[in-house]
């Protein structure tokens, strides 16, 4: 056999292998996943990306910016990634006690000397740490109205006076109850630790050492920077835009909470920067690297997480949930804004990583094709997928339904008579939400609070009782209205719908009456 035909052979036998292999490796799984949620669910967004060993192995967009444009998201398509920004603000923390500038278990008063809770015995003790795993004591999700619905008025410093007006539901560090407004406390703890506003500090620490290009945070133009997705939410049976941006986005008191943009070409290389270390090396110290994915507070775990993941702890790190699924470490968050969602999860020890974004009411397309996506890689034997997983929130549900955790009837709703409601019409006030008017207005009776421009609405009345009927927010958000009998007046909020979004923290609200309508 000549020299000529030898490799004639040898490139036929290396062509055969090849072509052989391709035949049986098998087909990727998550472009199936990625279109049964988008097209189950009719998302009108869907971003994703998947990390293995530093390398991207599957990145997929589809949907529109805004409904019904044709402006195509893309992977520089930015979206409001929620409660995923606790995570960056966790990491420039410990940046920044990399650098010596402050330690986890310094006093929080020490930076913020105007710090104050209810309690002067937990205003003393509140170190740095306990603002990032939502042990202070307060209620799920108390203050969160200074937050949400966006934009309004609140500052920073509206946020951090009102919370020595949130009373505690338990004893300090005693256990788990999600909070934003201690991440907006965090976040001026690293400004003023820093000796730099926190956007600023983000992006110099996080954003630009590890190349997340396209990342927004503070006052920015949204007008120059382009490419970016509008919520949507459902209405009468539609999907539309909720809440769209104007042209340039304010600087959010919320943004160390939930406040950041990006894309899903940033979300994926902060994952890989996340999972290997080597990417960008000396950017945080492997001491920090523990303390971020270290269980500082035990979270309980939830019968689905114990059926689905056969989970047997749950903690929160900071900025992280950390939990197990089929027996592998998981690190994870999601985030959730009114028309926005977002999800990122990673199984370090497999070096493997999963990010979604959608601009959409999402919760459960989320959930179902997050979990497919990731037990593609912990329980690759189990059938399931995310049309499974649908079926078992619908079932979910429908259980809940039948136990009568149910939102009441308020359709046979009739504007609230004036004449009937005179005796506690006025301007009122609450000591961390501030000034409110219930107030006649062409005809109807108006509740209007000062600094939130979105919670306005008309006063309804449903037999004998009353609610608000929101100008711009979904029934989903609605409260009764309850007049308390006493000198001054007083009103109290209480949430309509069993399952509101735990933001709306109506229970914490106390409207006392200050005086007449102008």
């Amino acid at each position: 056999m000549t020299a000529m035909t030898l490799h004639r052979w040898r490139a036929l036998l290396v062509a055969l292998a090849v072509s052989a292999s391709a035949i049986a490796a098998p087909a990727p799984p998550f472009q199936p996943m990625f279109d049964q949620a988008r097209q189950h669910y009719a998302l009108p967004g869907l971003a994703m990306a998947v990390v293995e060993d530093g390398q991207v192995v599957y990145q997929h967009t589809a949907g529109e910016r805004r409904i019904g444009t044709g402006e195509a998201i893309d992977e520089n398509t930015l979206f409001k990634i929620a409660s995923n920004s606790k995570a960056m603000t966790a990491a420039l923390l410990a940046r920044l006690v990399d650098r010596g500038a402050l330690r986890w278990d310094d006093p929080v008063i020490r930076y913020l000397p105007q710090f104050r809770m209810h309690d002067p015995w937990v205003t003393e003790h509140m170190q740095v740490r306990d603002l990032l795993i939502h042990n202070s004591g307060l209620g799920l999700g108390a203050g969160d109205l200074m937050l949400w619905p966006e934009p309004n008025a609140f500052t920073r410093q509206d946020i951090i006076a009102g919370l020595a007006h949130l009373k505690p539901v338990t004893s300090f560090r005693s256990g788990y109850a999600y909070d934003n407004l201690m991440y907006v406390v965090a976040g001026e703890v690293a400004a003023r630790a820093g000796g730099k506003p926190y956007d600023q500090l983000l992006r110099e620490e996080v954003f630009v050492p590890l190349g997340m290009q396209r990342c927004q945070v503070g006052a920015w133009s949204v007008a120059a920077v382009g490419n970016v997705a509008q919520p949507h939410a459902r209405r009468d049976g539609r999907t539309v835009v909720t809440q769209p941006d104007a042209d340039t986005s304010p600087d959010l008191a919320s943004m160390a909470a939930g406040g950041i943009r990006c894309s899903l070409r940033d979300m994926t290389r902060w994952m890989q920067v996340l999972l290997d270390p080597a990417q960008v090396p000396g950017w945080l110290s492997d001491a920090q690297r523990r303390a971020l994915w270290t269980a500082h507070m035990p979270m309980p775990i939830g019968a689905r997480q114990r059926q689905w993941d056969n989970a047997h702890f749950a903690a929160y790190g900071y900025g992280w949930r950390l939990s197990d699924l089929d027996g592998q470490w998981k690190v994870a968050h999601t985030g959730t804004l009114s028309g926005m969602y977002s999800s990122l999860a990673l199984l370090p020890d497999r070096r493997v990583g999963v990010v979604l974004l959608i601009n959409g009411d999402a919760e459960d397309a989320r959930t179902a094709l997050m979990q497919a996506a990731l037990r593609h890689y912990t329980a690759p034997d189990d059938s399931k997928g995310v049309l499974d997983y649908a079926r078992l929130l619908r079932d979910e549900q429908q259980q809940r339904r039948d136990s009568g955790h149910v939102r009441p009837d308020t359709r046979a709703r009739t504007p609230a008579s004036l004449q009937g409601t005179a005796a506690w019409q006025g301007r009122y006030r609450d000591p961390w939400l501030g000034p409110a008017r219930v107030c006649p207005h062409n005809g109807q009776l108006r509740f209007q609070l000062e600094k939130s421009p979105q919670l306005q609405g008309t006063v309804m009345q449903l037999g004998a009782r009353w609610l608000v009927q929101w100008d711009t927010l979904g029934a989903d958000a609605e409260p009764w209205l309850q007049p308390q009998p006493g000198t001054p007046p007083t009103l109290a909020l209480r949430a309509i719908d069993p399952d509101i979004d735990f933001s709306y923290d109506y229970q914490d609200l106390q409207f006392t009456r200050i005086g007449d309508c102008p």
